[in-house]
This record gives structure tokens, C-alpha cells and sequence, in this order.
């Protein structure tokens, strides 16, 4: 499944996305549907894939989000696809990329966004708070990424590489931690480690694979952070969920051919790369060290290395 004709490697114009097929999960809402509109509005046909529950999860009676979104992308004069799969199971998965598939006949370019809260202090947390948001953000990501590369390992050993794309979600929760929001911080971090880890092993088949950290005003972010998140009364929007989109659609494109393994903030009009955990010191004994000598060692290398970033939300 090579790139099509009209496809380019190199950066620009507004239907950048032109000739690709692209799945949008969490798509019927905020992040996810900016994202979905954007890359129509730059020429791909797009999967719009929402299961329409509420904030925390849980079911609720809802207008079929994923449905909305796909008639605004028609109305826009765009092609798209419904799923309303449950990306968090292997049979949801395997049919979200199937329905690209049965529908356009390729897929170009994955964007895993689904996700909800369940926010509580790490002493009240329930067991099943803690399972789901890690099922929905951490689970919801690899098992379309696994279907998804399967698809292009299969392409790629019949000779027609693809210039494949995913865009995992990540959080500045997951990269700085945030008070109150343990389970979600904790599958946000391991999105951006699962994101490092496929970009490697999808490297053979064509496939690159990105993170990016977004900070727009959604429903997860509208009530945490209200006032924050506020639109303006005029002037430039900051907080608005398309100032994210360009970067996702860019990343989603094969403008971004060599780029991979990467993660990034997106903010307003900001593009930032993150540098990820580096070795800040070292003490080195040369034999195994005792406990005892360690205050001294240890209080060493801490004074030797930068602050760290403070967690959304810590005192002082």
C-alpha cells in the first residue's frame, strides 16, 4: 500500500492529508473531532470512531457523536465512516480497522485519542476507577495500534510499503504527574513509553509512530481547569482544540517522512519537543555501595541536576 500520487513528502499546502485514509478514535467530541475535521478539511477520508459515553465512562443517552462529526465531514464536502467500536477489546479493534478497510479500501493513518476521566486522590481511588481509565487511555491505544500494524506487516511483506502513520495522545499529566489524577497519569506516561517501544518495532513495515501532549479545552479539562481553559471574549483562542489538530495532521501526513519515536506538546500556538527522561548525574563507586554512604552520594547528584518539573496541581 505505497503513498498515493498525489501524497508528497514535503511539508505544506492545505490538503496535505490528500488520497489517505485515517482513523480518528474519541472522535465524536473535543479533541478528537477537531482532529477528524482537520484532516478532512486536508483532503483524507476519515473513520470517525466514538462510542458516545459520558465523562467518566460510564453510558449515557447520547445524539451518536460519531455520527455528527461524519455528517459535518460530508457537509464539508468530505468522505466518512462511522465506528462506534469499542477500541479497548480485541474484536472492537481488529473491526475499527477493518472498517477502513471494507470502506476505502486502505488504511493510511492512525490517531488514537479515546480516553475519559475518573479523577480521585490516590487513597480514594477504587480498584475499578483505576482499571478503567487505564483499559480506556492505555489498552485503547495498543490494541488498534496492533491491529492496525498487523495490516501493514502484511503489506509490507507483499512488497507495498506504506508510508503509515500513528499519533498516540498522551498528557502533561503523564509527563509531569497531576494531583488527584494518578490512574490517568499513569496511562498517559505509559502511552508516551508504548509510543517509543512501537516506533521501533513498526519501523520495518513502514510505519512511524508519534505521541503529542495536548492542552485545549475539552470536557475533560473545561471543569479541572476552568478557568484556565476559558475562551476569550475576542482576539485568538488559545485553549480552542483546533490549535492541536495542525501538528496531528501533520504527524498523520507523509510530509513528516523521518520523523518518529517522538513526543510532543501542542498548546495554543506552541510546538514543543519533549526530551524525555534523561541521566541528569552520576555517582559511581566502583563496588557495591553501602547504604550508609548513600545520603551523601545521593543529596550529591540531586544538588548536580536540574529541578524537576513540578506536578500539575503540587502546593507551594
Amino acid at each position: 500500500m505505497p503513498a498515493t500520487p498525489s501524497e508528497s513528502r514535503a511539508p505544506g499546502g492545505p490538503r496535505i492529508a490528500e488520497g489517505r485514509v485515517v482513523v480518528v478514535t474519541g472522535a465524536g467530541r473535543g479533541l478528537g473531532r477537531a482532529h477528524a475535521l482537520a484532516f478532512a478539511r486536508a483532503g483524507a477520508r476519515v473513520v470517525v470512531n466514538d462510542l458516545g459515553v459520558g465523562l467518566d465512562g460510564s453510558a449515557e443517552a447520547d445524539d451518536a457523536p460519531a455520527a455528527l462529526v461524519a455528517d459535518e465531514i460530508r457537509a464539508l464536502g468530505g468522505e466518512a465512516a462511522v465506528s462506534t467500536d469499542d477500541i479497548a477489546t480485541g474484536e472492537g479493534a481488529a473491526h475499527l480497522v477493518r472498517t477502513a478497510l471494507d470502506r476505502f479500501g486502505r488504511l493510511d493513518t492512525l490517531v488514537n485519542n479515546a480516553g475519559f476521566l475518573r479523577d480521585r486522590m490516590l487513597v480514594n481511588l477504587d480498584e475499578d476507577d483505576w482499571d478503567a481509565v487505564i483499559r480506556v487511555h492505555l489498552k485503547g491505544h495498543f490494541l488498534p495500534m496492533k491491529h492496525a500494524a498487523a495490516h501493514w506487516r502484511t503489506e509490507a511483506k507483499a512488497g507495498r510499503v506504506p508510508e503509515a502513520r500513528v499519533v498516540n495522545t498522551s498528557s502533561g499529566a503523564g509527563l509531569a504527574g497531576s494531583v488527584g489524577q494518578g490512574n490517568y497519569s499513569a496511562a498517559k506516561a505509559g502511552i508516551a513509553a508504548l509510543t517509543l517501544v512501537a516506533a521501533e518495532e513498526f519501523a520495518p513495515y513502514g510505519v512511524q509512530v508519534n505521541a503529542l501532549a495536548p492542552a485545549a479545552r475539552t470536557r475533560m479539562t473545561e471543569r479541572t481547569f476552568a478557568e484556565d481553559m476559558a475562551a476569550p471574549d475576542d482576539g485568538f483562542d488559545a485553549m480552542a482544540p483546533d490549535n492541536v489538530s495542525p501538528l496531528v495532521v501533520y504527524l498523520g501526513s507523509a510530509a513528516s517522512h523521518g520523523i518518529t519515536g517522538r513526543v510532543f506538546e501542542a498548546e495554543a500556538g506552541r510546538v514543543t519537543l519533549m526530551d524525555g527522561w534523561r541521566r541528569a548525574a552520576q555517582a559511581d563507586k566502583g563496588a557495591r555501595w553501602d547504604p550508609s554512604e548513600l545520603d551523601m552520594a545521593v543529596r550529591g547528584l540531586v544538588a548536580k541536576s536540574p529541578e524537576p518539573e513540578r506536578v500539575y496541581g503540587a502546593r507551594g
